[in-house]
């Protein structure tokens, strides 16, 4: 009770500004007409203001003035992270180019990393050896972070989504911290955690506001800048610890890369087929149930980065069994490719006299063929 006591002011207070700064951004908003863009690949209709990362931004600010004694690694981080906010700001207002978009995150990641010292600097190898990785920690680092900055805007396709990812990663990293006997990530992550849960009641569905990349981009680099504090000297193990945290994130979006790749399509090239879209519209989940079903998955990752903590072997067990699943999902939805289903075709060679399972693009083309028969066979 003392902790919970203890932690609550640094969710309440970022919280409850979000909660009372929301409603404004909307105004503000809809005066400027910034508006979420209606295309084939989007889920919303009508107009909705997507510049709800703003409240999300403020809240953070403020309770930051409020509880944290600011340092070199604070500021970097409040800077850095200031320059990837406004730089999604400005693509909310004018849509400018990707590239101007990674540059503003480069820009952030640099400060974060040389000026605040966040990142890895040291690999511990077994036997008590350690590798300085130099100029390669630093190339790894800024690597991580614009790739989860645009790892957790890709996710921001479904109603209260993105928030709602964003605060179980922030709990497991603040968990993890708390462990660690880091009561600076605690404290962060729990104004992380305020700042969205203040903004996801007007954001879950049907949503009135959007984050916009503001707020995404924004927010997975505040996620990956947390997720390397403490890791400046780094195992294997820890190092696969903010994977495993930020998996659903990581894996839609190099899924979303390879899919594009097999396809001949440019990779920034916005698609319908991220692991919501196959949820919601291929296994037709529904809305809810497929955010639902997002937060469950982030979250059973995020268990396991637990376990794997405190005992390595249950913890690669329990990754394993995830990992398996999660693949038998793709090859059964046909997310990165068609005839990419190796276990599944595994299973139908050992077992298919018993069972056989049948991808969902295998039944979609069985469907076509037969209505062309029918067809076929009413015209003649």
């Amino acid at each position: 009770m003392n902790l919970i006591e203890g932690a609550f002011p640094f969710f309440i207070v970022p919280f409850v500004i979000a909660m009372v700064l929301v409603p404004i951004c909307k105004r503000v908003g809809f005066r400027l007409h910034i508006y979420a863009l209606e295309n084939k690949r989007t889920v919303h209709h009508g107009k909705i203001v997507r510049v709800g990362g703003i409240a999300i931004y403020v809240a953070f600010m403020i309770a930051m003035a409020i509880f944290m004694k600011a340092d070199t690694t604070l500021n970097a981080i409040v800077i850095g992270g200031s320059i990837v906010f406004f730089g999604g700001l400005i693509d909310d207002m004018f849509d400018v180019r990707p590239l101007v978009k990674v540059l503003f995150q480069l820009a952030g990641a640099l400060i974060a990393i040389l000026y605040g010292g966040i990142g890895l600097q040291v690999l511990s190898l077994p036997f008590g050896l350690t590798i300085d990785l130099g100029i390669f920690g630093i190339v790894f680092s800024v690597v991580w972070i614009i790739g989860i900055s645009n790892a957790i805007n890709l996710i921001d396709g479904l109603d209260g989504l993105c928030a709602g990812i964003v605060f179980i990663v922030s709990c497991v990293i603040g968990l993890l911290g708390f462990f660690m006997g880091r009561r600076d990530i605690c404290i962060l992550t729990l104004i992380v955690c305020g700042s969205t849960m203040g903004f996801l009641p007007y954001n879950f569905h049907p949503a009135s506001i959007f984050m916009g990349d503001c707020g995404a981009l924004w927010l997975g680099f505040l996620l990956a800048c947390f997720a390397l504090l403490g890791f400046k000297t780094a195992s294997f193990i820890t190092l696969v610890l903010p994977i495993l945290i930020l998996f659903v994130p990581i894996s839609d979006t190099l899924l979303a890369i390879v899919r594009r790749k097999l396809r001949g399509q440019p990779v920034s090239q916005a698609d319908r087929e991220h692991l919501h879209h196959q949820l919601m519209y291929r296994m037709h989940f529904g809305h809810r149930n497929t955010v639902l079903a997002m937060y469950a998955m982030s979250a059973m990752f995020g268990v396991s980065a637990i376990v794997s903590y405190f005992n390595e072997l249950a913890g690669l067990c329990m990754v394993v069994v995830l990992v398996v699943l999660f693949d038998i999902f793709v090859e059964y939805t046909g997310m990165v490719n068609i005839k990419y289903h190796p276990l599944i075709s595994l299973f139908n060679t050992l077992f298919g006299k018993m069972v056989h399972i049948m991808t969902i693009p295998e039944k979609m083309q069985l469907e076509a063929d037969e209505n062309k028969r029918i067809e076929s066979h009413a015209h003649h």
